[in-house]
This record gives structure tokens, C-alpha cells and sequence, in this order.
């Protein structure tokens, strides 16, 4: 059967040259996106999509957001971290949030076919370059991973300031509800308040610069 990949990106000479890169695998079934609200709205539509490639600055994803947000909506899914920054320390933290992989936007043709088949046959690729130890994984960023969607889409609400009241208006559910998932937040997270929480959320989303 034919693997069905995603290219989430905004720039459309990279998406070309990724379909190019992809073009001569066999069994490939490429769709692409261009800002991440597009990119949902695909994953939502098509339960065939195995493989994402995501765009860490795509429209719509702020830092590491996006990858959690398709962690938590979609387990099952493959997604390979795509961007220009290769701090080893985004590297970490996007390993430790779930990404199969991460791939510079300068690695070459033969670099990109050997993660996709390193990542299809479940292993995890990153360039030997970059000097990335796998197993020092940030671990706040692992205990993100155990989160619902409606948890961590309180815990984004409340690294925001919002309040009880507001969440509950926002989600349209009670304040009884949100002060459930937030107790179950800061247990998964092992936190002792909603402001570490926040704080260390941000963090964790948080693109580190070279």
C-alpha cells in the first residue's frame, strides 16, 4: 500500500523540491498544506496521511506547538520536524515531544529519503551533524506527551493567563470541568501550580536559537 505523506510548509519552492526528494521513492502519495490550520484541517479529513513533515514556522504554529497539538490529536501519526534552526536543543525537545525525526531545510536529497525510510521503518533520524544525544530528552517535555487534547489545550489557555471562568466561556464547558483537567494537568506534569505550569510550558514550546 501506498504511504501517504503530508508536507506542511509555507514555502512553496521547498514543498516542490521535498516532492522532488520524495518523487523517486516508490509508493509515496504526496498532499501538502501551507499554514497549519490547513494542516489539521487535513489530518481531520484524511485518516490515510501517515508521515507529516512539519514546519516549525509555518503560519498558524507557534514554535513547538504544532507538534504537540498533532501528537496529542493523532498518535499514530509520523511527524518529522522540519526548519531551519538546528539547535540541539530544539532537536531534544522536539524528539522529546513525540517527532520521528528532524530534518534541516538545507539537508540534502539523499538525506531526506534516508530519514523517510529510517522513520518508515521505525527508527528515529536526526543528522549525525548535529551531534544530538537522543537519550537526553528534556523531561517536562516527555510528561507533555501524556496529555489529552482538552488537557493541553487548558494548559495552552492557562500559559495565557486566562482564568477558570475565561477557559471554561472559551471551551464552552464548566468550571468544574476546567479545574478537573487542570488538577490532571499538574499531576501528569509534576507541578505544583498552574503559574509553573504556564511557565514551563512556554519554555518547552520555545524554538532555542543557534
Amino acid at each position: 500500500m501506498p504511504v501517504k505523506v503530508l508536507i506542511a510548509d509555507d514555502h512553496p519552492l521547498f514543498r516542490t523540491a521535498m516532492c522532488h526528494a520524495l518523487g523517486g521513492m516508490q509508493d509515496i502519495n504526496i498532499v501538502e498544506s501551507s499554514t497549519f490550520p490547513e494542516t489539521l484541517s487535513q489530518l481531520e479529513s484524511d485518516d490515510a496521511i501517515e508521515l507529516v513533515f512539519l514546519d516549525l514556522t509555518m503560519p498558524g504554529n507557534e514554535g513547538l506547538n504544532g507538534l504537540s497539538t498533532i501528537h496529542a490529536r493523532y498518535p499514530d501519526i509520523l511527524v518529522v520536524v522540519v526548519t531551519a534552526q538546528e539547535s540541539p536543543a530544539t532537536v531534544q525537545k522536539a524528539l522529546a515531544l513525540g517527532a520521528s525525526g528532524f530534518i534541516p531545510k538545507s539537508a540534502s536529497v539523499e538525506s531526506i529519503v534516508e530519514a523517510v525510510e529510517a522513520v518508515l521503518d521505525g527508527d528515529t533520524w536526526v543528522p549525525e551533524a548535529l551531534n544530538v544525544d537522543m537519550s537526553d530528552n528534556d523531561e517536562f517535555s516527555m510528561r507533555l506527551r501524556q496529555l489529552t487534547p482538552h488537557q493541553l489545550k487548558v494548559l495552552r489557555m492557562v500559559a495565557d493567563g486566562l482564568l477558570n471562568k475565561q477557559i471554561a466561556y472559551e471551551l464552552a464547558i464548566s468550571e468544574s470541568t476546567v479545574k478537573q483537567h487542570v488538577s490532571a494537568v499538574l499531576k501528569k506534569l509534576g507541578v505544583i501550580n498552574r503559574t509553573k505550569a504556564g511557565i514551563a510550558f512556554k519554555h518547552a514550546m520555545q524554538i532555542e536559537q543557534n
